[in-house]
């Protein structure tokens, strides 16, 4: 297929971009902001190639910088799907791949979520309006070996750790927890409900292991040697304090993550200390 991807620099949309081509399709365009192009520039963008498929992984991820600035959500997030998924419309492109989140789950509510669930909503319209199939995916905390310009929890414990700085618990150690998914998983994970001939569907995919952040803390720092310090501060505002997805769809399909979350943090944090020359 040709397919046009966007966030195609992060962690996602990189692996994912790789993962694709290697099975055969190409990528006949993309957008991201870490080289220089911004997801407005689809209300102007001419197409010279059929495209088959558009995958949409831009987005801004975290949630306490929106809660802080709820315009990020919109602008980022809102409009950005709105001209990636109206894009398709203009130029009949029939599949529409969605990265959501798991958060839209949660109880927590805030521009975050609200703007991820107007991004499904956009899926089923154009679904109903245009006849756009579409795939809605709902990671859940993907970490792994790449170097995460989006701040991501996993990679911001490992960096402190490796300096000796704070590793920093927002809510109570004993009972938050997160539903980790190791990258390799996720990709996989993506690829089984891609390449399913049933479309029109959302997909929760995460590790399977629900985990306390206190834990994660603590194995990272074993993992380091570091003399970090974990502390607990108040909860952040509209956070979620416990993560468990349920992955009964994406298993209809075969999918069965491999790594577990102990191996998959300790192949993180070798490639970290590789990435920065730490060993």
């Amino acid at each position: 297929m040709n397919i046009f991807i966007t966030g195609n620099k992060g962690l996602i949309g990189d692996a994912l971009e790789k993962r694709l081509v290697k099975e055969g399709h190409k990528i006949v365009g993309s957008i991201d902001h870490r080289s220089g192009s911004d997801l407005s520039w689809l209300k102007y963008l001419k197409v010279d190639t059929p495209i088959d498929m558009f995958v949409h992984t831009a987005a801004h991820v975290k949630i306490n910088q929106m809660v802080g600035f709820p315009p990020n959500a919109h602008i980022n997030n809102s409009d950005g799907t709105f001209y990636a998924i109206d894009f398709c419309r203009k130029h009949n492109i029939p599949k529409f791949v969605f990265f959501s989140s798991s958060r839209v789950l949660s109880k927590e509510k805030n521009a975050y979520t609200a703007s991820k669930l107007y991004g499904e909503e956009l899926c089923k319209g154009f679904c109903d309006s245009y006849g756009m199939d579409y795939i809605i995916i709902r990671p859940s905390t993907v970490y792994g070996g790449f170097w995460d310009l989006s701040n991501r929890l996993v990679h911001i414990y490992i960096n402190a750790a490796l300096k000796n700085e704070e590793l920093k618990i927002f809510g109570d150690p004993e009972t938050k927890t997160l539903d980790f998914t190791y990258l390799d998983d996720f990709i996989d994970g993506t690829m089984l409900a891609i390449n399913h001939p049933e479309w029109n569907k959302e997909y929760n995919i995460s590790g399977g292991e629900e985990l306390k952040v206190q834990e994660l803390a603590e194995y990272i720092k074993e993992l380091t040697q570091s003399e970090s310090n974990i502390k607990a501060y108040p909860q952040e505002t509209a956070q979620p304090q416990k993560v468990r997805l349920d992955l009964s769809e994406i298993k209809k399909l075969g999918y069965n993550p491999k790594i577990k979350i102990h191996e998959g943090i300790r192949r993180t944090v070798d490639w970290y200390k590789t990435y920065l020359g730490k060993n």
